[in-house]
């Protein structure tokens, strides 16, 4: 897992912010003892295993799945278990735990009072919550050349965070949370007890670095001043090799610079040659740009020019797309006239077909007429006979037979 700046991963960050937040867990570890722990925002969980030394149990919970993955990897305790959660949705039920600590984790939320409203939630009744948080005055002079903490969503001034806290929690006891210069006095034998000496006024939360509460939702006893003293906690020794490491920084530094010098020497003739070189490119390079301001008249000129050929072509395309436009006129009534030209010809056949039907019913017509004109006069011919047949007349003569007449 990188260190990106702010997450604090113990081996790869300063021995100083790693001691800031050891001696948080250390403080609240005393509270700890034989309890349900819950590490809001635990990060690496260097924390909660600490807090795992003397609590029941301990539940280390944050929302970056690479930190609870280097955790679980590096911390591993039978009383010790880590979640990936959000602090403003915890997994639990209510009453679930005796202690609740947040360092550093409130700045980072958005939502803020939702998280601490959960706290109130899962907190047990007669259990404590311990909320850290960076004094925001006091965090903006120290940051004032990088500019605001891009991780940070709010910040808190003393009387903000101690007015939101008791709006929740009923009772809080506050503390100020400061890098000291001190000096022990440690026996070479195993101590029995340890005194501790805190000279001078009291500091004001204005000037303090970070602000910590004990909230409980029940009247608490007691509130000792409490010194975190680390395991390398020899400071002037630790200033001793830190400036000694600076010493051999700065005898690099003036190995190189010397180093630098005497190259600068040998290379002053050839910056002179390169001097030299380069008013004759200089030279070289107007004759090429008054070459070039001669082509770029040109080629103003034959924009000009095309600018011309251009306004011609765009007056033949709209003739061209009159033309189109007349032919294609003329296409349609073309096609027209053929569609006319053909409905004719059809009617015209029809006609034809009409015609040679009625030729066709004249001849038969004809035919039949000339028929029944043969009939007829070969009746006339049969009554010719009858009439000149003479027992037809005697028959008449006597009344008998039809009556004849031919017309």
């Amino acid at each position: 897992m990188e260190f990106t700046g702010e997450r604090v991963i113990p081996g790869r960050v300063d021995a100083d912010l790693l001691n800031e937040h050891l001696a948080r867990y250390a403080f609240a570890a005393r509270l700890a003892n034989g309890k349900r722990v819950l590490d809001a925002g635990c990060g690496a969980g260097y924390g909660s295993a600490e807090l795992a030394k003397s609590a029941l149990s301990v539940v280390g919970v944050d929302a970056a799945a690479e930190a609870m993955a280097y955790a679980r990897e590096h911390y591993r305790l039978p009383n010790l278990h880590f979640e990936q959660a959000s602090c403003s949705g915890l997994p639990h039920t209510d009453a679930s735990f005796d202690l609740v600590v947040a360092f550093e984790v409130i700045e980072h939320l958005p939502d803020w009072p939702e998280f601490l409203a959960e706290v109130r939630r899962v907190l047990a009744p007669g259990g404590q919550f311990i909320v850290s948080t960076p004094n925001k005055l006091y965090y903006a002079e120290s940051r004032g050349r990088t500019g605001p903490n891009p991780f940070h969503a709010h910040e808190f001034e003393f009387g903000e965070f101690r007015n939101e806290l008791s709006s929740i929690f009923p009772h809080i006891s506050l503390f100020l949370e400061n890098h000291v210069a001190g000096v022990v006095f440690r026996p070479v034998e195993a101590a029995e007890k340890t005194e501790v000496r805190v000279d001078g006024a009291e500091v004001s939360p204005a000037e303090s670095h970070f602000f910590v509460a004990v909230c409980a939702h029940r009247p608490q006893t007691g509130n000792p001043t409490f010194v975190y003293v680390p395991s390398a906690a020899n400071v002037l020794r630790e200033r001793e090799t830190h400036i000694a490491l600076l010493e051999g920084e700065l005898r690099q530094k003036d190995e190189w610079l010397e180093h630098n010098k005497e190259e600068l020497l040998s290379l002053d003739g050839e910056h002179r040659k390169q001097t030299a070189e380069l008013e004759r490119s200089n030279r070289w390079a107007e004759s090429l740009n008054r070459e070039l301001e001669a082509r770029v008249a040109r080629i103003v000129e034959l924009q000009k020019e095309q600018e011309s050929v251009h306004a011609m072509v765009q007056a033949y395309e709209a003739q061209i797309a009159e033309l189109e436009n007349e032919n294609r006129t003329k296409t349609e009534w073309a096609g027209r006239l053929d569609g006319e030209l053909a409905n004719k010809m059809r009617e015209l056949a029809q006609c034809v077909e009409y015609l040679h039907q009625a030729e066709s019913t004249v001849e038969e017509r004809t035919r039949w007429a000339q028929g029944q004109q043969a009939e007829v006069e070969r009746l006339r011919g049969q009554l010719a006979l009858l009439e000149a047949s003479r027992w037809v007349r005697l028959g008449r003569s006597v009344g008998l037979g039809p009556e004849l007449e031919l017309k």
